[in-house]
């Protein structure tokens, strides 16, 4: 009598799978976090080695600016030397870097280790990362893993504050950099668990493109890092200025006019018959263009948020940094439930109705926060607002990935993979670039326009006030302010009047930038055409039993 056997779970297949998956998303939450948690950090690191505030923000424009200037060629290097070697290199220069800003006695140091060292860190885990995907798992198991990968960098931004928090109040900043060496040693463990692609094809880097791509990102980034301090077209009051025009325009001008160079350049090498940094023919493919660009406001928008709110509950609340990161948390939960989920659930759903739903919940906590933010606003307020917009984020998350890597075949996920993280550093910049300039530009005129109507403050101080704040007014807490007119020996009245002015300037400018958060959300809306309405494949999330053979989603 024959025995009828129940057909077998591969356990020890989805027990990879998950370790694979665990390996790249820590990865990815490491590339983010640091950048939260300095946000709240800033003075202390300052007073630690010895800087400024503007000291430590400069290292914080470097990241981003390494990482933009390098992403590309990050993405190029792992497709010759092999996609798991650069993963482990990454991780192993990110951990050097981590451990020298942890260590770091003065900002040279501190640029050198944080800004340098793990900026080309991150440009070589980010690309390798989405190619892992697609050598890890089969087109089905993709976009839930995309979605997580995405989650886990997102999640980072929003615990980031928390952690810092704690860190600053309790300990101190450098345990969080200690902290990610360790962590990058076990994620260096578990990286031998990941698939490696053959690399059947390996040709010299175009250092020319790589010049050439790296200089004109990077201008282009680095004028839109600036903007808020020079203005974008006309230059703030005190700014520099090139034929009256602000350096911002010039740097973006610039470097997009270096990256049209490049991508001819990069036409002249393939028509020579070498081997490109960049096939400029990618671009036109539709669903990779749709899939860059909805990308590229997925982070915007982002960014833009996260720069608003914590703003909002640090400044205007005056909540303490622990107590800013709790109030964000419902971002994080909803942002998984959504990543995790709907690929889960939803395995056959349309990648370009569930990006057009997470547009619409993104703009639905923006509206919603707006309608909140107000002169007698508590910190409840926001949490409504950020379960919305997690969901919105968390929905976006987990379809864009696998749409901009499943437009090419799989042997390119790597070149995609550094075009596609280039995107969202670009968006990352805008946002947080963007929502401070109205803020900013709002803020300074609310004030001035509060000052000349009001009746209790002099001509003279009206005179005075409307020269000096035409270059922008600081976002500054009632505490900071009452203590700047105290010092100042500013008469009460008017240092009353000065105060409630810019209570209401505040709320004005946030709800400005929360505005054209809202319209630019919009905006996106008629970008998404061309994401497919069909998905790559299902969900279940188990590696490929041929991980190593490249396919085509």
């Amino acid at each position: 009598m024959s025995v009828v056997r129940e057909p077998s779970i591969d356990t020890a297949g989805v027990r990879r799978g998950g370790l694979v998956l665990l390996t790249l998303s820590a990865a990815a939450f490491l590339m983010t976090l640091d950048s939260s948690v300095m946000n709240v950090s800033m003075p202390q690191v300052a007073d630690d080695v010895d800087t400024t505030i503007t000291g430590v923000q400069a290292a914080i424009t470097l990241y981003t600016l390494v990482m933009a200037a390098t992403m590309i060629t990050g993405g190029k290097v792992g497709a010759n030397i092999g996609r798991r070697r650069a993963f482990a290199i990454g991780c192993f220069i990110y951990g050097a870097g981590s451990f020298v800003t942890a260590i770091a006695t003065n900002l040279p140091v501190l640029i050198f280790g944080w800004s340098f060292l793990e900026g080309i860190g991150a440009a070589l885990i980010m690309p390798a990362t989405v190619a892992l995907v697609s050598s890890n798992f089969e087109a089905r198991q993709r976009t839930r893993a995309y979605g997580l990968i995405a989650a886990s960098g997102a999640i980072a931004v929003a615990v980031g504050p928390l952690i810092g928090g704690i860190a600053t109040t309790y300990f101190s900043w450098r345990w969080v950099f200690a902290a990610e060496v360790l962590i990058v040693l076990v994620i260096l463990i578990l990286s031998r668990r990941i698939t490696e692609t053959a690399n059947e094809h390996r040709a010299p880097l175009d250092y020319t493109g790589s010049v050439l791509s790296g200089l004109g990102l990077g201008l282009a980034v680095f004028g839109v890092l600036r903007s808020d301090e020079w203005g974008w077209v006309e230059p703030n009051v005190g700014a520099p200025s090139i034929l009256g025009i602000s350096p911002t325009t010039w740097f973006v001008v610039t470097g997009l006019l270096i990256v049209w160079l490049f991508l001819l350049w990069e036409n002249h090498v393939i028509a020579t018959g070498r081997e490109p940094l960049l096939q400029p023919s990618m671009f036109k493919n539709p669903v990779l263009r749709a899939g860059l660009t909805m990308l590229l406001f997925e982070y915007l928008l982002q960014a833009g948020i996260f720069f608003v709110v914590p703003l909002f509950l640090s400044v205007v609340l005056e909540l303490p940094a622990v107590e800013t990161g709790i109030r964000v948390l419902p971002l994080s939960v909803s942002l998984l439930i959504a990543a995790l989920g709907i690929p889960r659930i939803w395995p056959n759903a349309s990648p370009r109705m569930v990006v057009r739903v997470g547009v619409l919940l993104l703009l639905a906590g923006i509206l919603v926060l707006m309608s909140g933010i107000d002169l007698g606003a508590s910190a409840g307020v926001v949490a409504a607002p950020m379960f919305l917009i997690g969901l919105g984020i968390g929905a976006t998350s987990s379809q864009l990935g696998a749409v901009t890597v499943s437009s090419f075949p799989d042997e390119r996920s790597g070149e995609i993979g550094g075009v596609q993280n280039t995107a969202t550093n670009l968006g990352a910049s805008l946002g947080t670039a963007l929502a401070g300039s109205i803020m900013i530009t709002i803020l300074a005129a609310s004030v001035i326009t509060g000052i000349q109507q009001n009746n209790a403050v002099p001509a003279e101080v009206k005179s005075q006030a409307t020269v000096e704040l035409a270059s922008g007014v600081p976002f500054l807490s009632d505490t900071q302010l009452r203590q700047g007119l105290a010092d100042t020996q500013t008469p009460s009245d008017i240092a009353a009047a000065v105060i409630h002015l810019n209570a209401q300037a505040r709320v004005d400018g946030l709800n400005a930038a929360l505005a054209l958060l809202a319209v630019i959300a919009v905006a996106s809306l008629f970008f998404t055409a061309g994401i497919p309405s069909q998905p790559p494949g299902g969900a279940a999330l188990e590696p490929s039993h041929d991980a190593g053979t490249p396919g085509r989603p």
